[in-house]
């Protein structure tokens, strides 16, 4: 039986935002944090532990929602298509990269498995509003 991997068994997480946002958004972040003027579906940042956070990092995952939705109407839909964004983001805080070919295929095994578990077990379905 094929199970989902944790994030990170050996780092200890504070804080983690979730910011669900557009392409005009996500490109002002692009900017911002990577300097590339440009939409993309996710961008993750992991921060060093505050002063007396004995330890625990911060991080945030900003997703493209209409990235999402635009993609998602050509895959598998749009609420797939945002937990699949927001489980790449979570890689990335792992520290795993998606720059070579055998990395991005590692990711996307793991995505896919945290995917499966999170149909299994409900949390997928009503992320979104479905449209009218």
């Amino acid at each position: 039986m094929e199970q989902a991997q944790a994030v990170s068994p050996a780092e200890k997480w504070g804080t983690v935002s979730l910011t669900l946002t557009d392409d005009a958004g996500i490109t002002a972040a692009n900017r911002a944090y990577f300097g590339k003027d440009s939409p993309t579906d996710v961008i993750s940042c992991a921060y060093d532990p505050l002063p007396g956070e004995a330890g625990l990092r911060a991080g945030e995952v900003i997703v493209n929602v209409q990235r999402a939705r635009e993609e998602g109407a050509r895959r598998d839909g749009m609420e797939l298509e945002l937990a699949l964004y927001i489980a790449h983001g979570c890689q990335h805080l792992a520290g795993r990269d998606d720059a070579v070919p055998a990395a991005r295929a590692a990711m996307r095994r793991c995505e896919n498995a945290w995917l499966r578990r999170a149909q299994r077990l409900g949390l997928i379905g009503g992320l979104t509003e479905k449209d009218k």
